[in-house]
């Protein structure tokens, strides 16, 4: 594996992207909004404030399920009698089916999501509060149920597609030429690993609100492959198993600047 977001890998089904995530979890930072759901509340990922003041400080957001003590799958989560399921085995292991789990919460925690799987919080985008979805972790940063959605929404899901809008817009098609270069450089950006074997990952910090092309160079100024990032994005790979082994620089380059990091891919 080039690389891994999780702090103790329990799965290796992805070989190549080992964390499948849609940004790389700080535990020193308020995770970055990520999406939104079909209820149209918004999804974090894993570390938010302790506190839904926003007081507290940045801790990993826990799910309020746990996994069911039993051997035989009899019953529902709530205790009753549904149509029996395999035994827990090796196949079937305790957690394999969503039923496994029951909602315990978190006697009153703060930190501890409800059954929705979110809570009505202040993060950066909604400093007056909102309902959110958090993205759970276990404490080594692999999935933990329900992931993302509880087994029913908090608000009512439409899971509608809009093939019209009436309010007035403005187009706007980004081209090479067409970027502004000011002074000042109001992002930040990460290329990892470094050095690199099979992928580079660029993430830039916070979801971006403007298109930001990103571009990988070898010493002599040859651009190698380059790739947009549309609004709402966090984050590009390259896959570098084709490459030479060597120095590489990686451009990101949008309306508020560029900044250009260099890394090594070793074979």
């Amino acid at each position: 594996m080039p690389f891994n977001l999780d702090l103790n890998v329990v799965s290796s089904i992805c070989n190549l992207y080992a964390a499948d995530g849609l940004y790389t979890i700080d535990s020193t930072q308020h995770s970055p909004l990520i999406g939104f759901a079909y209820d149209g509340f918004p999804i974090y990922g894993a570390y938010g404030f302790r506190n839904t003041d926003g007081t507290g400080g940045i801790v990993r957001i826990k799910s309020g399920y746990q996994l069911r003590n039993m051997s035989t799958r009899t019953t529902g989560p709530t205790g009753a009698s549904v149509s029996a399921g395999p035994v827990v085995s090796t196949t079937y292991p305790l957690g394999y089916f969503k039923e496994d789990y029951e909602f315990v919460g978190g006697s009153g925690l703060p930190d501890v999501l409800d059954e929705h799987n979110g809570r009505f919080c202040i993060t950066p985008e909604y400093p007056n509060g909102m309902y959110c979805y958090f993205a759970t972790v276990d404490q080594n940063w692999n999935s933990a149920y329900p992931y993302l959605i509880g087994p029913t929404f908090y608000g009512t899901r439409t899971g509608a597609k809009v093939s019209s809008i009436t309010e007035a817009v403005t187009s706007y098609h980004p081209s090479a030429t067409g970027l502004k270069k000011p002074g000042g450089n109001d992002f930040e950006f990460k290329a990892f690993p470094n050095p690199a074997s099979e992928l580079i990952a660029v993430q830039i910090s916070g979801l971006i609100t403007q298109s930001m092309k990103v571009m990988l160079y070898d010493l002599t100024g040859k651009l190698i492959e380059e790739k947009w990032m549309n609004p709402g994005s966090t984050i590009a790979y390259f896959d570098t198993r084709r490459l030479y082994a060597g120095e590489y620089l990686i451009q990101v380059a949008g309306e508020s600047g560029t900044q250009t990091r260099r890394l090594s891919i070793m074979k």
